[in-house]
Formats: structure tokens, sequence, C-alpha cells
């Protein structure tokens, strides 16, 4: 092959904090678009694709333009690599910034962090994942729920909004875990002087170091806006595939830091590459089954349940489409009422995580709260949250719970699958459907957190089998999809049925 660019035959240079932009010829511009270019899952039930306006692809290098996302370096030298291609560094493409020994430890000495007025014992692998990022500018830390993940947070944000002479950017997908992460940076020492928080009712004018905020509150504010932040921290960032998301970050030009957080990703290909683009390589901080092994989490039970139907539900449910099915599903008396027989009998503290809030959240709380009536059991607290329940009432149903015994949450998966801390809970029930690796796990995170006398938590996966004439319907196909996550992750599970009887009033 001819070298048209003397003896390299790819040029990376540094367009901006966003973008890399390469120089090549047109025939390896073509091999390198076809190897970033990927089909996204489940494009083809999309309307854009349906109306062939779109033909189901993502595309992460631009021939045109020759951009493509920093963090994807590590992709562009493997495809290198493969195909015995130079690569010419331009000045800024490679710029790592390592500490210098000792520093880190003098740094985590003098901060201190501390919880309820005690020390903090930093784990070995929170301080590697802080030594991870701050020593590589990017990141992607996979760090599971329960692992002390804001604690990293911490870390990184103090060290960044010394270390630097722009501010600190952190987003969070809701306000309960903006007002969460501000209290558990003042928990760890942080002074409330030093940063701000940003949502409905707040100021947008900058005046501190340190910026707690949602995506949504800044997603509409001018590209020289975000010019004031060096860093940015973005927890749960599975969600950040979102064009807002996406939005916000491609406007920050001029940020440098950027280290993302979750616990989980979606198993897709696009999904990771898409997120490694956007903040940096993915670092595996630990795995829920190390947190179990070492008894830094409780240990999980999985207790599935598979519901079965009689023959005449089956025959009807056969040919129904899957949305049908679910709404029959979460609408069904004989199921809402096992689910609130099923809770009342469980011990200590339960959430109950629903998917729709009038065709079943609205359904179990009545029943629950009418079931605790009849049974005259009034000194059991059950408290109900959903998307349309304030941010103070629900950081108010979190602390409250953190000091009961046997109190029932019934809570949307939107509201208290992701984020929300409650080191108190003993009990998970899965009341909708669901095949979402990564609501599945962060919804199992929940209960996991260590609490006083409490060193288990079991989940309590529901299934339902209208199985007719050997043909399985959507949704236990579903629930055999999150038995390969409980094997993937390592999880003990075991799996009963309960039969419900006809409907008598079908």
């Amino acid at each position: 092959m001819e070298k048209v660019y003397g003896r390299f035959d790819l040029i990376i240079s540094k367009k901006n904090e966003v973008y890399l932009n390469i120089e090549t010829e047109p025939s390896i511009a073509r091999e390198l678009s076809d190897f970033f270019t990927f089909e996204v899952p489940g494009a083809r039930f999309m309307p854009q694709y349906k109306n062939r306006m779109w033909d189901g692809k993502i595309r992460l290098f631009s021939q045109m333009s020759g951009e493509i996302y920093v963090g994807l370096l590590p992709y562009i030298e493997e495809f290198a690599n493969r195909n015995d291609i130079d690569i010419e560094y331009k000045e800024g493409v490679k710029d790592g910034e390592q500490p210098r020994d000792g520093e880190l430890d003098t740094f985590v000495g003098r901060v201190s962090p501390k919880s309820k007025g005690e020390t903090l014992q930093i784990r070995d692998y929170q301080m590697a994942a802080f030594t991870h990022a701050v020593g590589n500018n990017r990141s992607l830390l996979l760090s599971p729920t329960a692992s002390g993940k804001s604690l990293i947070i911490y870390l990184i944000a103090v060290w960044y909004a010394m270390k630097t002479e722009k501010n600190v950017l952190i987003l969070v997908p809701t306000t309960s875990l903006v007002e969460q992460m501000y209290t558990d940076f003042i928990d760890y020492g942080f002074q409330e002087s030093m940063m701000q928080k940003i949502y409905q009712g707040h100021s947008k004018n900058i005046t501190k170091p340190v910026t707690i905020s949602t995506w949504q509150s800044l997603y509409k504010m001018p590209k020289k806006w975000f010019d004031q932040f060096g860093c940015l921290l973005g927890d749960e960032v599975h969600i950040f595939k979102s064009k807002s998301l996406t939005g916000i970050m491609n406007k920050m030009v001029n940020c440098k830091y950027r280290h993302g957080f979750t616990g989980t990703l979606d198993g897709t290909q696009t999904h990771r590459l898409v997120l490694e683009g956007l903040f940096g390589s993915v670092n595996k901080v630990t795995s829920t089954k190390e947190l179990m092994d070492s008894n830094t989490l409780a240990e999980l039970k999985v207790k599935c349940i598979v519901l079965t139907y009689p023959e005449a539900d089956c025959k009807y449910m056969k040919g129904q489409s899957y949305q049908d099915e679910v709404d029959l599903i979460v609408r069904d008396t004989r199921r809402n009422k096992f689910i609130i027989g099923l809770t009342r009998a469980l011990k200590g503290n339960t959430l109950v995580l629903f998917q729709f809030v009038e065709k079943h959240g609205n359904n179990l709380h009545l029943m629950m709260t009418a079931s605790a009536r009849l049974n005259k059991q009034y000194d059991r607290k059950i408290f109900y949250v959903h998307g349309g329940t304030d941010t103070e009432t629900r950081e108010n149903i979190r602390e409250i719970t953190e000091n009961e015994k046997d109190a029932i949450i019934i809570a949307s998966y939107g509201t208290f699958s992701t984020g929300i801390n409650i080191r108190n809970l003993h009990n998970v029930v899965f009341s909708s459907p669901s095949k979402s690796r990564i609501r599945v796990l962060q919804s199992i995170g929940r209960g996991l957190r260590q609490g006083t006398d409490k060193s288990t938590a079991t989940l309590y996966d529901l299934a339902d089998d209208f199985t007719y004439k050997g043909k399985q319907n959507f949704t236990l196909r579903h629930f055999m999809e999150r038995i390969n996550i409980y094997n993937e992750e390592e999880f003990d599970y075991e799996i009963s049925r309960v039969p419900l009887e006809k409907d008598k009033n079908g």
C-alpha cells in the first residue's frame, strides 16, 4: 500500500476535548468507518427505521469531517495494530497526567473523609479507582451499587477542585440524587460554602468550585456557559446515551477531565462505545460478587416465583402483543393479591418495585393500605413513591426508612431503582416484568447495603407463565433473560411455581 502521508497512514490530532481529527487516505477512512459502524439493538422496532428514515446503524467515525470521540483512541489503535497501520500523534493527543509518588496518599490523608463524624477507612478498590481516574484524565468507572461510589466521586471532585483553576460539574439523573450527593459530601467533610446545587428553583449562576446538578436543568444552557468547567463527573452514566446528555458533553469542548460512573452497562457494544467515547476507557472497580465475598455487601438470596395460570387464561393470552400481555398482568387482581400477601408476610423493610403508576402502582398502594386496615396493622408504615412525588418527600421517606425495621415502600423503578441509598433494606420485590440488565442490577443493588442487624437481603422475582401448547409468552422469556443475568453475576437463586386460581369473575 502506498503511504500518502509520508511514513504514517494515520495522523491523529486533537480538535478539542470532545473530538479527535484523523487524516488518512480514502480507502483507510472507509475501513475505519466500517470498524466504527454498529447496528443499534432493537432499531427495527423504532419509528425512524420503520419509516425508512434511518438504516438502524450508528457511526462513530465521520469520513467527511474525520472526527471521532476522544475516548475512542484505544480502539483506533486497535484498528491500526490489526491492519499494520502506522500512527502519528500530534501534540496533546496523549496527555495523561500522573501524580507524583506519595501525592495521592498525602491528599487523602489531608482530606480525611468522614461519615457521621468518624474517619472513613477507604477501601483498596476505592483508592485504586481514584488513582486510575486522576492519572488518566478520562475514565469510565464501572462500580456496582453499594460499592461506595459516592466516596470515589467525592475524592475525584475535591482533587480537581484543589488542582485546577476551573470549576467541577457533577451531573446526576434526578433531583433526589442531587440532594443525596450534596448531603453525602457534607457528611464526608466538604464545606457547604464550596458547593452548590442546580435544579428547578436554583440559580444557574456559578459562584462555588463544585456544582451538583441534574442534566435536565442544564442541557439548554449555551455552549459558552460550560467553558467555566474544567472537570465533569457523570453519575449513572448508562443514561448518557440520550441526545440531551450527549449534547451537554459535546458543548464542553474545553473540559479536559471527564469521568463517568455506573453500576452496570446494558451489555451492548454500541452502549459501551458511546460512553467510552464521551468519557474514556472502562475500568472495572470491583464486582458485586467480590463485595459479597468480602462481607462488604449483604449476602443476596434470589427467590424466583413463577406464577402459573389456568389453561383458559393461557389460551386467551396466546396471540396477544407484548404490551397487551403486560397490561393484563399488572391489572390481574389475583396476581396483585398475591403480591400484597407476599409483601405483608415478609419481615423487615421491603421495597416493592413497579413500572406503571396508573395501571399498577396506584392499585398496589390502595390494596396494601386496605389490607393493613382490614388486618389492623396500623403499626407498619407504608410509603408510596413515584415520579410525581416531590424531591423533599422522597428524601424524607429515604431518611425515615433508615430508622425503620418493618416498613413497606411501594416505588416506581424510575424513582427508586437507580442511585437511591437505603442501608436498612431487607427485601426487594419485582412486581412488574422487565428484561433490562441495567434495571435488574440497579434494583437488586437497593437491597445489598449492609445495615444494622442485617447481613442478608432477599430478592423476590415474580414471573408469569402463560405457556400454551409449548409456546412461551413474552414476559416468561424475559424472565429467562433475568436468569441469565443471575448466572453471569454468580447470584444464588431458587425457582418455585405458584398456581393462580381461575378468576371467579371471569
